[in-house]
């Protein structure tokens, strides 16, 4: 075994106590003496000779530690200053989830047609003449049947009653 390994290796328990005394976290320690050999060895040819080993070895620890420790810190201050950016509330979701439940209730409460025919070209995306021919009808009867049905949505959303007209004649009350 080369005699450089050796002391290396004689250095370890060392190392690890001292990255424990900085870190005062074992497996953070463990990261430190792992990353400290990983920058020994890149910069190999940085190390003199007639200075210790172990002092060279543990300044390199040190400084890995400080320079881990500055750059968490900045990105805490950075985190900090994004999250202060955003807004922090958000609406209750229970309601919307009935607010929800009440527009799929009356689209529920819809005619069987309008429903269909607003499925089609709301949710699957359907082009008018594409759901015409699929429901084997008119395409302006499928047209007809979406308005309606967007407009009972609309009334039920503003709250207000709906109110149908009859085609030819007066509107009813």
């Amino acid at each position: 075994m080369p005699k450089r390994t050796r002391e290396i290796l004689d250095l370890l328990p060392r190392l690890r106590r001292y990255a424990i005394v900085l870190a005062r976290d074992e497996s953070a320690a463990e990261d430190l003496v792992q990353e400290t050999f990983l920058r020994a060895e890149e910069r190999r040819s940085s190390f003199d000779a007639k200075r210790p080993l172990r002092g060279w070895l543990m300044s390199i620890l040190h400084n890995i530690f400080v320079d881990t420790g500055r750059a968490a810190r900045a990105r805490e201050g950075r985190e900090a200053a994004y999250a202060s950016l955003l807004d922090t509330s958000m609406p209750a979701p229970q309601e919307m989830s009935v607010h929800l439940a009440q527009v799929r209730a009356a689209f529920f409460r819809m005619p069987e047609d309008q429903r269909e025919a607003l499925h089609l070209i709301a949710v699957e995306e359907m082009s008018y003449a594409e759901a015409a021919a699929l429901l084997h009808i008119p395409q302006g009867t499928l047209m007809a049947r979406v308005s309606r049905a967007r407009a009972a949505l609309r009334a039920f959303e503003n709250d207000e009653p709906l109110r149908l007209r009859i085609v030819g004649g007066k509107d009813a009350d």
